[in-house]
């Protein structure tokens, strides 16, 4: 796609002088290699061309930037429409997008040697084929200009986020409150869910055992330093912080929170993932629902 063809693609959005200072043309070129466009019929392979450029934009931008092909090849089969994920690529490429790829893991988690640590129930099988048999839980560093912010997720087999809590703090009521509003969302009703961790001391403390007992969880914990041990969790902060917090700057703990908030939303209901056949986890979730009252 020429600077021309690319200004023409998002006039309808952005303002057309200002794209032309931005990619280098004069104005009046942009109108003239326009008027020459319009007088010659493009051939149908070249207006199929322009037709999924467009396409693709749009949905690189409606996942903020974040979708590589693959996603977008699945919104644009969603969608009808026949297209390889090869020529998908090859279009991103020519139009300077891309995905957002995922970075190393680095562990955080502090262990209490003093601590007794419950067996390992999960033995890295999050999915065990119904909803809510597993539970995730984690937590990680955030920062902003306000200072240090933490956040504790807690995620179901479905990938689903069913609870979350930010703050200024890491201590264990934290991650408790993660776990009352993941119950919440799941009207009560977690008797014998297992809840996965790693062997940080919030997870090991006598108040998430309470927290853990009052909703019929059983508590169940990976090693520590070990990514694939609880990579249910590990999987939904390493996607929010690659996908929203690198790119950008938060100059307050509300603002941080606010995000959070807004792309967990994202996450539950319009986000593919891969692992469950390129749908959200609501939709999967709904799915699995109808499968089993079909069945």
């Amino acid at each position: 796609m020429s600077r021309f063809e690319l200004i023409a693609a998002e006039c309808a959005g952005y303002d057309v002088t200002r794209m032309a200072e931005l990619l280098g043309v004069s104005r009046a070129g942009y109108y003239k290699h326009a008027h020459t466009c319009t007088a010659a019929e493009p051939t149908p392979r070249v207006q199929r061309r322009r037709d999924l450029e467009v396409k693709i934009l749009a949905h690189h931008r409606a996942s903020r930037g974040t979708y590589g092909s693959p996603r977008i090849t699945a919104d644009l089969h969603a969608e009808g429409e026949r297209v390889s994920e090869n020529t998908v690529a090859k279009i991103m490429a020519e139009l300077g997008i891309e995905g957002i790829s995922p970075r190393t893991f680095k562990t955080t988690t502090q262990v209490d040697p003093a601590a007794s640590f419950p067996p390992d129930l999960v033995g890295r099988c999050f999915d065990q084929g119904r909803i809510d048999a597993v539970w995730s839980s984690d937590i990680t560093y955030l920062c902003c200009g306000d200072g240090d912010m933490f956040y504790a997720p807690s995620v179901t087999n479905t990938r689903r986020a069913l609870g979350w809590a930010v703050d200024d703090h890491m201590r264990t009521e934290l991650v408790t409150l993660a776990v009352e509003r993941a119950a919440f969302v799941r009207a009560h009703r977690c008797q014998g869910v297992i809840l996965h961790s790693d062997r940080g001391t919030q997870y090991t403390a006598h108040d998430m055992a309470l927290a853990c007992a009052a909703h019929g969880l059983r508590r169940s914990m990976g090693a520590t330093g070990i990514c694939w041990d609880n990579a249910g969790a590990e999987s939904l902060w390493s996607s929010f912080k690659h996908e929203c917090y690198y790119r950008h700057a938060f100059a307050t703990k509300a603002e941080l929170v606010a995000a959070v908030d807004n792309w967990m939303i994202f996450y539950n209901n319009d986000r593919r993932h891969s692992a469950l056949g390129m749908r959200s986890p609501i939709d999967y979730e709904r799915t699995l629902r109808a499968t089993t009252e079909a069945s």
